[in-house]
């Protein structure tokens, strides 16, 4: 619910033309913004037309990134794809289209690694703080896993998660239980138990 709103929000910044009804008409662009699913999945589960829906990564806030990165379906229309990319094109910023996967790329490159930072710690390799500083430090990153995580929040780090080891079916997608249990009770994946 919350990347519906951040959708919409962003496709009235861009002057789309949004439908309101309960079921789109035959002509109209369908947008979805998954986490972890592919669009072909989602398409099939909503019961939506797979030859005119494009995906959104929308997993890290508009304003924060400098590039947008939709993903078309098998079946995706080139016409629609076209649309698509020129509507999310609008205000100059870029626009990628790849091909369809669960988690685009984004979102399974960073999920993964925010949850073998979270694994090391249900480890007991290191506290998080000490795990955040070494990748900040060692990697050059801007942030460390599980303060990304936190950003993007452990909750939506989760579905994708899950989301991607349905589309997969591979175990090592397998949340961690310390994002897990953080993620179930709301707490930022840097706590540490008492």
């Amino acid at each position: 619910a919350a990347r519906r709103q951040e959708l919409y929000q962003l496709l009235k910044e861009l002057g789309a033309t949004i439908e309101t009804g309960a079921a789109p008409t035959s002509s109209a662009l369908i947008l979805v913004a998954p986490l972890g699913l592919d669009v072909t999945t989602l398409a099939a589960v909503e019961r939506l037309d797979p030859a005119r829906t494009v995906g959104i990564d929308m997993m890290l806030d508009d304003k924060a990134t400098r590039r947008r990165v939709l993903a078309t379906n098998p079946a995706t229309r080139s016409d629609m794809r076209d649309a698509a990319h020129a509507l999310f094109a609008r205000d100059g910023k870029a626009v990628s289209v790849v091909r369809d996967s669960g988690g685009f790329v984004t979102q399974r490159v960073v999920a993964t690694i925010v949850n073998i930072a979270a694994d090391m710690c249900q480890q007991g390799v290191c506290s998080p703080a000490d795990l955040d500083l070494a990748v900040t430090l060692g990697l050059g990153y801007p942030m460390g896993p599980l303060a990304m995580g936190d950003r993007i929040g452990p909750a939506n780090v989760l579905e994708i998660l899950f989301n991607m080891q349905t589309v997969y079916g591979d175990p090592r997608y397998r949340p961690s239980p310390w994002l897990r249990r953080r993620g179930a009770l709301g707490l930022s994946l840097t706590h540490e138990e008492a």
